[in-house]
């Protein structure tokens, strides 16, 4: 009866003993998933962007929305009549100041200037023939075998001759000018839109037919409004020297371009309250375009303070916002693992007396002659703790890597 006492004693101490292993594994189990879901968490939020704050100088601007302009804009008509035989351009190509663009059938425009440089020479001809006439008149006038009537009347030939010549050369002028206006070339440095006309098209001037139009973009102007209460601050720091001016894209957080206030208007607006400036921009790049809707940041200041990228700002339900990235995940994660590793280090330390307790002929065994307590403590615990404290290291590691992925610099 003592014995079978003893038995059960030992075999309740022994399901204790099991119990508190599976409480243990069960724990260490279920403490694996703070991390899974801190990074579902990280998976399924806001994205986060991280960036370093610096102190730097930030600027005092006021925002508005702009128009771009182009710095010149120009429409080619034709000013002579003819037909078009030649195109020396193609759709969208930049051009420079005096590149060829149309050319109108010049054969008509050659004729009269061949015409008008004829008629130049026949009268001076004539001229010369006339003054030699006025020259013997006037010798026999004076000697009385000519009378003054006659000289006279080839004074007056002479005079006619050169205002024929004058004449002439004026057509000379028109019949060039018409030569020239058959080529049409680009006025300024620009890039050219659509071609409204082709080959063998007549055109008129007094029609008005458009030909072509060409936009200058490098530089370019933004036209935009500002409320009119910074009315006076934009002045006073415009006379002081050129405001800046950034233009962003739509977003308000990409920026396009750099320019410099060029035009104050002369009067605010009455109906909207606002004064209208334009600004002048060089687009090297060319990423403003005439017609294009941007966003415009003037500049009126710049003081010192802690800025942070424009990038870190982060859309919420309630607007945009930025704060400080905090490794809470990190740190729960961490926590578990160390948790897991103080329960298992228990477990093993506390089982062990519990089973020489229970069974005290084991501790009274001699292995390789080790009692088996301190045997299966240097063979089985102090292993058991360093695979441990191993694997706990590259869980954190990993854990550490994956936060890294997840966020964006």
């Amino acid at each position: 009866m003592a014995i079978n006492r003893k038995l059960s004693s030992r075999v309740g101490a022994a399901a204790v003993v099991v119990g508190l292993a599976c409480a243990g594994a069960f724990f260490l189990q279920h403490t694996h998933r703070p991390q899974a879901s801190a990074m579902a968490a990280i998976e399924e939020g806001v994205p986060v962007i991280a960036a370093v704050a610096q102190a730097q100088d930030v600027p005092l601007f006021v925002r508005g929305i702009g128009t771009v302009q182009a710095y010149n804009m120009v429409v080619i008509k034709t000013r002579v009549d003819g037909a078009i035989v030649k195109v020396s351009f193609t759709e969208g190509q930049d051009v420079k100041a005096g590149d060829p663009l149309f050319q109108i059938d010049p054969r008509p425009f050659k004729a009269a200037l061949d015409q008008a440089r004829a008629a130049k020479e026949r009268n001076e001809a004539q001229l010369v023939s006339a003054q030699l006439d006025l020259y013997r008149d006037r010798t026999l006038s004076k000697e009385g075998y000519q009378s003054r009537q006659s000289f006279d009347e080839q004074t007056a030939v002479v005079r006619a001759l050169k205002g024929l010549i004058a004449s002439d050369e004026a057509a000379i002028v028109n019949a060039r000018l018409n030569l020239d206006y058959a080529d049409i070339r680009a006025p300024f440095d620009g890039r050219t839109g659509t071609r409204l006309v082709d080959i063998g098209n007549l055109v008129q001037a007094v029609q008005a037919t458009s030909l072509v139009s060409i936009t200058q973009v490098k530089p370019i102007f933004v036209n935009f409004t500002v409320p009119q209460n910074v009315n006076d601050q934009v002045r006073e720091k415009q006379a002081a020297g050129p405001l800046a001016v950034v233009a962003l894209g739509d977003d308000a957080r990409v920026e396009l371009a750099r320019g410099e206030v060029s035009v104050i208007d002369n009067q605010i607006d009455t109906t909207t309250g606002t004064l209208r400036l334009k600004a002048t921009f060089p687009n090297a790049d060319q990423r403003l375009w005439p017609g294009q809707f941007v966003n415009v940041r003037l500049v009126l200041a710049e003081r010192k303070g802690v800025a942070r990228p424009v990038r870190t700002v982060v859309d919420i339900q309630e607007g945009t916002g930025v704060g400080e990235l905090l490794r809470s995940n990190l740190i729960g994660s961490q926590l578990a693992v160390a948790l897991r590793f103080a329960v298992g280090a228990g477990l093993t330390l506390g089982v062990l007396p519990l089973l020489f307790a229970m069974f005290p002929e084991l501790g009274r065994m001699e292995v390789l002659g080790l009692r088996l307590p301190w045997l299966l403590l240097g063979v089985l615990v102090y292993p058991f703790l360093f695979g441990l404290g191993l694997w706990h290291a590259r869980t954190a590691e990993r854990v550490e890597q994956n936060f890294a992925d997840h966020v964006q610099d």
